[in-house]
């Protein structure tokens, strides 16, 4: 296979059948990084409205820096994968702090901020500065996969190191970085697709791409077996501080957590022998140190995260009993229904204001 005729054919077929995005062609170092955080295990239709309002809200650095995580946060509600969030504000800060404002210009730099792995890293420097390094994603590896036939698992070391290594070489032969690196993505995400690859629309179908010759662009790449997903009950508390049920109680989950930052109904998961409302006083007792009545369920929201599932329970309740405590999560607050827009929560608990605000209405 010749490595330049592969690469110019890739680079054609970008220049004219690239999506027009709203990061596509853009020069600022600090947006290109923002797309590219976004972009992290999220489709490009879903990114595209959190983007504009991130820039609307944050159009510099020195403007995301500045901004509490609270806020960054609420303009990130729903898009999930909150680490991303909290990572790319200290980041912010770090280079507003030590880098004069400017994005590092180098691979090496921008891995020392929080949130940029070797993927993303590589797609900044690449992108932004013209880098001739890789950026290797499920997209790119995908591709590189078919290209060279690589038939070992790509979630071994054996496979990876493979596609890293091709995808390496390839980068560093490349005249204009920026545009290979996305000509890349964008073939995987549109041409070089998962499932039914669509070989006959590809700039490198006719005999370049191995797998294609050899029968086993439907089959690559391999990748290792899922394991089963868990599945737990987690119970949620709408917990009213008196009888008029004026006011209801949110908890703050702890920064450095899964979901960290976000407010939440506060609960927890059901353990082995023990009831949705026995789990619910248990859990506000051992997070809140208050003593709660259980009332009637309000709803059930079935949710799915990467690694497990939940059913999530969410019951009316009652204080009873002592003013709440930071014991297992990072702050508190007594709020109304009319003031939930002002906090930050993931889309399960949501669900449950959805459901609260449709009963206030009837």
């Amino acid at each position: 296979m010749n490595d330049t005729t592969l690469q110019e054919k890739i680079l054609v077929w970008y220049r004219q059948h690239q999506r027009d995005l709203p990061w596509r062609g853009e020069s600022d170092p600090y947006k290109i990084w923002v797309s590219e955080i976004m972009l992290q295990q999220t489709q490009v239709a879903t990114v595209i409205p959190y983007y504009q309002r991130f820039m609307g809200r944050f159009p510099t650095v020195q403007a995301l820096a500045a901004a509490s995580l609270d806020e960054v946060l609420k303009l990130w509600e729903g898009l999930g994968y909150y680490a991303r969030a909290r990572n790319l504000h200290q980041a912010a800060r770090q280079v507003v702090a030590h880098h004069e404002g400017r994005l590092p210009n180098s691979y090496q730099q921008l891995k020392k901020l929080p949130g940029l792995g070797r993927y993303t890293a590589g797609a900044v420097a690449s992108i932004a500065f013209g880098q001739a390094v890789a950026a290797v994603d499920g997209n790119v590896k995908r591709v590189i996969s078919r290209l060279f036939a690589i038939e070992d698992d790509i979630s071994g070391r054996v496979g990876l190191g493979k596609i890293e290594a091709q995808a390496e070489r390839l980068a560093g032969q490349a005249e204009q970085p920026a545009d290979w690196t996305q000509a890349l993505m964008e073939l995987g995400a549109t041409v070089c697709t998962p499932t039914r690859p669509k070989c006959l629309l590809c700039p490198v179908g006719d005999g370049i791409c191995r797998a294609q010759a050899q029968g086993l662009a439907a089959s690559l790449p391999l990748k290792r077996a899922k394991k089963p997903i868990p599945h737990y009950n987690v119970a949620a508390g709408i917990i009213y501080r008196t009888a008029a049920r004026d006011q209801f109680l949110i908890a703050q989950r702890p920064l450095d957590g899964m979901l960290g930052g976000l407010w939440e109904f506060p609960g927890g998961k059901q353990e082995a022998d023990e009831t949705l409302p026995e789990c619910l006083r248990r859990e506000i007792q051992e997070e809140l140190a208050v003593e709660i009545a259980v009332a009637e369920p309000v709803t059930v929201v079935k949710h799915a995260f990467t690694h497990f599932k939940i059913t999530l329970h969410a019951f009316a309740a009652r204080l009873i009993s002592g003013r709440p405590q930071t014991i297992g999560v990072a702050d508190w607050a007594w709020i109304t229904l009319n003031e939930v827009d002002q906090y930050a929560f993931a889309r399960t608990d949501r669900q449950i204001i959805e459901v609260m605000q449709a009963t206030a209405d009837t």
